[in-house]
């Protein structure tokens, strides 16, 4: 496939937009000029750049983008609104990137400030100032640049100091195009747990059937000492649209993070995970699921960056792929020097169902220190030939054991997210994707 090389006019049109209205703070409005002139700097990536030699965003960089507009939200939106909050009483929803304020409500305590960007530029600027971009513009990609040229709104998030939030905090970003040609939105979210605090986040991502779009979204998550955050990403986008992400986290000391980060949606998609351990004590769990079929494709690169002693973390990461389609993982653990004592261990285990379907993996270590204990391991293959004669000779059909054996697969993934609403819902959707398995496979 030929690739338009650094291409960027696809995204002019709504940038000149944006400009012309104007209304932002100066900070911000020379923050969106600086990310524009990095963004047309470094251009759309292309194969050539080793970060993305398995992944064509050609797609993406031959569309011509329009501006999103503020459609109505029918039934059938609704309906797919419902599914992505899971239950959780309160949430934060976008559609089209804008914030919808039917179809949110607020944070019924002062344990969390549930807010926009909008708003909290409003009642408290210097506060957003001091913290949005200052964690993935370490990764400076073409994808987190162009976000930043294009921020008008997203969701913020500050958990008080010492508070413990008893139930899921919901982000729901939804894309809902009537038109014929694409659109682009670009989702924002930042997170602020502040010293001693607990909470969940769940930030899910949607799209009507048949919808084209393009969602590229930007999550910065901040951890002060002794916060522990459990972050579930359920990335459910239209089998006709783009989906790229840059997560980037930072943990002080003796903090605590878990992600789980399911990957269903479509055509093309791509998430970026960044975490720096950057106090002594702090822990990071990263798990991951990706599944897909028919000409789509899936690509995940995460880094670990180990920089200061006494610090762990633990990944897994499983994907599973049919038809034509392909997985990407990429995963790499950097042990910075000094970070003495660190403990990191990482896993991949990759489910290929079909002969025309392709995993690509590699794991990476970088270790810069010497007492350290660290390792990795890849494994990709097709379903056992042993188990399934086991579950045929108990009276199953083919197709029912080879269902249940990858519903298997998936479940020790989606097993591990601590929101039941959410692990029902993941396994209901995998489930649907799997009609043979039995019905004793639900989660």
């Amino acid at each position: 496939m030929s690739e338009t090389s650094g291409d960027v006019t696809g995204f002019r049109a709504a940038y000149d937009a944006l400009v012309r209205r104007n209304g932002a703070p100066g900070w911000l409005s020379e923050r969106r000029r600086m990310a524009w002139e990095r963004f047309e700097r470094l251009g759309l990536p292309t194969t050539k750049d080793e970060a993305w030699r398995f992944t064509s965003v050609a797609p993406i960089a031959r569309t011509v983008f329009d501006v999103a507009a503020a459609d109505g939200v029918d039934a059938e939106a609704r309906a797919l609104v419902a599914w992505l909050r899971f239950g959780a009483p309160c949430a934060l929803v976008f559609v089209n990137g804008r914030h919808s304020s039917q179809l949110s409500c607020p944070w019924p305590d002062d344990s969390v400030r549930l807010l926009t960007v909008a708003e909290l530029m409003r009642s408290d600027p210097g506060r957003l100032q001091a913290h949005l971009g200052h964690l993935v513009g370490r990764s400076s990609t073409a994808f987190a640049s162009l976000n930043d040229a294009m921020l008008e709104d997203g969701a913020c998030v500050v958990i008080a100091s010492g508070r413990v939030v008893p139930a899921p905090i919901s982000l729901v970003f939804l894309e809902s195009n009537r038109g014929t040609r694409a659109i682009a939105a670009h989702p924002r979210v930042l997170v602020l747990a502040e010293r001693g605090s607990q909470a969940t986040i769940v930030e899910a991502y949607g799209g009507a059937p048949g919808a084209r779009y393009f969602a590229n979204g930007v999550t910065e998550i901040a951890l002060d000492d002794g916060a522990v955050i459990e972050h579930v990403r359920v990335q459910r986008e239209s089998e006709t649209s783009f989906h790229v992400a840059s997560v980037a986290v930072r943990q002080a000391r003796d903090s605590r993070y878990h992600a789980i980060s399911l990957d269903l949606g479509a055509a093309l998609s791509r998430t970026d995970i960044d975490v720096t351990l950057a106090g002594e004590g702090a822990e990071c769990e990263l798990d991951g699921l990706f599944l897909v079929d028919g000409e789509r494709l899936s690509d995940t690169h995460t880094t670990i960056d180990h920089a200061q002693p006494h610090t762990t973390s633990r990944e897994v990461y499983r994907g599973i792929v049919e038809g034509h389609s392909r997985g990407v993982f990429h995963g790499r653990i950097v042990v910075e020097p000094g970070a003495q004592k660190t403990d990191a261990i990482q896993q991949n285990k990759n489910l290929v169902l079909s002969p025309t379907a392709l995993i690509n993996s590699t794991p990476q270590l970088q270790i810069l220190a010497d007492d350290v204990r660290c390792k990795h391991a890849s494994t990709t293959g097709q379903l056992d030939p042993q188990a399934l004669f086991y579950l045929r000779s108990r009276g199953l059909s083919e197709e029912a054991a080879r269902s249940l054996l990858t519903y298997a697969f998936a479940g020790d993934i989606v097993g591990r997210v601590k929101v039941g609403a959410v692990r029902e819902a993941v396994g209901a959707l995998l489930r649907e994707r799997l009609p043979a398995a039995p019905e004793e496979a639900i989660l």
